[in-house]
């Protein structure tokens, strides 16, 4: 493989971009889906795989922007029927947000799981009856990575097909 092989150059950037994608479910700051569909983008545009590229890029937009969706909105739901107000996910996001910056990697879900605890805490007035609430908030982030996880693999088979019968 030499470096002006276009088609070959486009599939290593379009695996590279896949790959940061899926450990962007886990490792915070990096677009999951936008990523691995972004490298799938790369890939029919700078590639010769004929038509199916393009059948190949839509099937990823359907998924990432379904894997979206899901993801916000099928925890979001399962929230809402707990009883666990947007106020205390948005106090989980602001402290996971400072933790991230305070403790490098580990400051964001122990800022969160804080933060929804605290607020949780303040509005229960009893630890007791903040911890359950708290757990269904970890359940629901938990859910989010699943379905974001997911997307993002269904998005890489995808582009695997496509390079294999393309």
């Amino acid at each position: 493989m030499s470096v002006t092989d276009t088609q070959a150059v486009a599939s290593v950037v379009a695996a590279l971009a896949i790959l940061a994608g899926l450990a962007g479910v886990v490792v915070p700051g990096l677009p999951a889906l936008p990523l691995c569909w972004g490298g799938v983008l790369v890939w029919a545009l700078f590639s010769d795989a004929g038509p199916a590229r393009w059948a190949v890029l839509a099937a990823a937009t359907v998924v990432a922007a379904g894997g979206t969706v899901v993801k916000y909105l099928w925890p979001g739901r399962n929230l809402k029927r707990t009883g666990v107000p947007t106020s205390s996910l948005l106090a989980g996001g602001l402290l996971g947000l400072v933790g991230f910056f305070v403790i490098p990697v580990v400051g964001l879900p122990i800022g969160f799981v804080g933060g929804i605890w605290g607020a949780e805490r303040l509005r229960l007035g009893s630890h007791q009856l903040a911890w359950p609430a708290t757990m269904q908030a970890l359940k629901a982030a938990g859910l989010s990575m699943l379905v974001e996880f997911f997307a993002g693999l269904v998005i890489a088979a995808l582009w695997v097909v496509g390079l294999l019968f393309a």
